[in-house]
């Protein structure tokens, strides 16, 4: 599959293109955002096209690429532009990734991110189950890297499940210091069959636990999306399996459906249910909670990561 072939979108998701259109609904006018226009916006796009980058905010068509990018703020996503798996809901495009991983792909990394002055950034990346250890070393590699170029910079990962590896490379990551490890849930466990099928809801779980368990300071991070077809008791549980986890920040978002053959919006939650959702979060116990229809996992992540610090300096009686 070529670059070119994966702007074509019946090629982004060959394994979809057996299931029947779902309508897109209208989108309410609290999801409806600005398209790009700024000098700050053109240059950022112009620094990740110099070193080669992929980006989720473009790759995942986010809704908030217009202001993240007018910040100069723009999430990273390592291991290449395709994903070894089949989400329903994930504009990624899917098959067997045509390269190997890039051994100098860290270098440029933390090169965009000095050249961005960035004080935080997000490293996301596709799923690469093709990798013995799932790019483990990779997201290692990258944190280093950033680290000696950027040294005052924080660092947010935003990882694959590593499910198909051997359960110790989980140790390399979080050798390497990250300052948030995220993992996304993505949706309800009821709904995993359909939206994450290559996916474990109780692994996930566990790989969040089990950083903790490894480094009990770094900050653990955790995302779910609605509008797919939950109920708000099941997402009251996802909240206690989390706190029982014991991660930190809970951030949920308005699932957008990327094309027909994508898993269908089944409503818009509103304003004020999302309200509702933040309130009843930090009733549970996070430090730190995003709960609004447009959020992302790396929407405002540098000032939610300073929150975030505050919170845990508050609770410790530091603050």
């Amino acid at each position: 599959m070529s670059p070119k072939d994966l702007k074509v979108p019946s090629l982004r998701h060959p394994e979809k293109a057996h299931r029947p259109d779902n309508t897109q609904p209208k989108k309410p006018d609290w999801i409806r955002v600005k398209a790009p226009v700024s000098e700050v916006y053109k240059q950022t796009r112009d620094i990740m096209r110099e070193h080669k980058l992929v980006t989720v905010c473009e790759e995942a068509g986010c809704p908030n690429v217009g202001e993240c990018w007018s910040q100069g703020h723009a999430t990273m996503m390592i291991m290449g532009e395709v994903c070894t798996r089949a989400c329903t809901f994930c504009n990624i495009a899917t098959g067997k990734p045509p390269e190997p991983l890039d051994a100098f792909e860290p270098g440029r990394v933390a090169d965009a991110v000095s050249k961005l002055g960035l004080n935080h950034v997000v490293i996301t990346s596709v799923d690469r189950d093709d990798v013995e250890d799932g790019g483990a070393e990779h997201f290692a590699m990258t944190i280093r890297a950033i680290r000696r170029r950027s040294p005052d910079t924080t660092i947010e990962i935003l990882t694959p499940d590593f499910l198909r590896c051997d359960p110790s490379v989980l140790e390399k990551v979080v050798e390497a210091r990250p300052d948030v490890f995220n993992h996304n849930l993505e949706t309800v466990p009821g709904l995993y069959p359909e939206v994450r099928p290559g996916a474990r809801y109780f692994h996930s779980l566990r790989l969040l636990q089990r950083v903790k368990e490894l480094d009990p300071a770094m900050f653990t991070k955790s995302g779910i999306m609605v509008g797919l077809g939950e109920d708000r008791q099941a997402v009251l549980q996802v909240m206690d399996d989390m706190r029982a986890a014991d991660i930190d920040f809970l951030t949920i978002g308005q699932y957008l459906q990327p094309t027909p053959k994508h898993h269908r919006v089944d409503r818009f939650v509103t304003p004020e249910e999302f309200a509702a959702y933040g309130k009843a979060a930090y009733g549970k116990g996070f430090l730190m909670v995003s709960a609004t229809p447009l959020t992302r996992s790396s929407y405002h992540a540098g000032d939610d990561f300073a929150r975030l610090r505050a919170a845990r300096l508050k609770k410790l009686g530091q603050g």
